[in-house]
């Protein structure tokens, strides 16, 4: 049964000018002119045929007999409709998951995991977002993140997940086979590293007295520097949670015993003034379980 009803623009306008008792404010709050919710509310009378406010003078408002009435039903009818869609959106959110990450942990270190956790929650929508940048909270809706660095930012809880450290690893027929036998060996050799401090720290804990390498390949991603040990490239310094899944595949093979911790680990992050959401907080359970099991 088809059903005449008023201009539903207007009515949200209604509703705004009759409980605050103001065309100016209404307009300030729904962030149009006054002379749009004048307008409106003319619509509205034009289509009811009767006034809904009293005028009295220029500024002056009152509600009339219709206007109140019309106002109580608008008002409830509103309110049942929030509630509805705020009840949808927490079922909504509830099924869903976004997580934030460098793009090198979450290929090398999360996907080949992240099985797992499906499985164990069939019915959640997971999101995956990789980025260099932290994480807005405030303006992006992310769940948790986790972030790869010293810890300390304001305005988040950051939970200590993983310490790092680093070491180096190439292709097993690297050089033809003819692997270095000594870490002073790899100065003579094409070296590959992701970011700073480089390989200064962990020449000096193999106790070698640095001298400048032949050669250094910079990238700005491990992602991109692991691929090109892989390819043959050279002989990266590797975090061990993006090289572990290769070398356990026979991709890479580690090179001596010597490693060094870095000054950056990896944190679970999400907002300072929030509890996690109820998938974040299984997500966040699954990753400290998965945090020590092999690949």
């Amino acid at each position: 049964m088809s059903r005449e009803l008023p201009p539903l623009s207007a009515l949200r306008v209604f509703e705004a000018a009759a409980r605050l008792q103001s065309f100016s404010r209404a307009a300030a709050e729904l962030h149009v002119t006054p002379s749009a919710v004048s307008h409106q509310i003319k619509s509205l009378e034009a289509f009811l045929g009767t006034p809904v406010f009293l005028r009295h003078g220029r500024r002056q408002l009152t509600l009339s007999k219709e206007g109140r009435e019309l106002a109580e039903q608008v008002s409830m009818s509103l309110q049942r409709i929030a509630e509805s869609a705020e009840q949808i959106r927490r079922r909504k959110q509830a099924n869903r998951l976004v997580v934030s990450m460098l793009p090198s942990f979450a290929s090398r270190w999360l996907m080949p995991r992240m099985g797992r956790f499906l499985d164990a929650h069939p019915g959640l929508d997971v999101n995956v977002r990789t980025s260099t940048a932290h994480v807005d909270f405030a303006r992006e809706e992310v769940d948790l993140a986790i972030r790869f660095g010293p810890g300390g930012w304001p305005h988040v809880h950051a939970e200590l997940f993983m310490r790092e450290e680093q070491f180096p690893v190439c292709r097993p027929d690297f050089a033809g086979g003819k692997l270095p036998r000594r870490p002073k060996d790899l100065l003579a050799l094409p070296l590959l590293q992701a970011e700073p401090p480089g390989w200064n720290p962990w020449f000096q804990a193999a106790g070698v007295g640095f001298v400048e390498p032949r050669s250094v390949l910079g990238f700005n991603d491990a992602n991109l520097t692991l691929q090109a040990a892989i390819d043959g490239r050279g002989i990266m310094l590797a975090r061990r949670a993006i090289a572990a899944r290769d070398i356990a595949q026979g991709s890479l093979v580690r090179l001596f015993d010597t490693a060094v911790a870095t000054d950056y680990s990896y944190y679970l992050v999400w907002p300072k003034d929030a509890a996690p959401s109820p998938a974040a907080a299984s997500f966040r359970a699954w990753l400290l379980e998965e945090r020590t099991r092999e690949v």
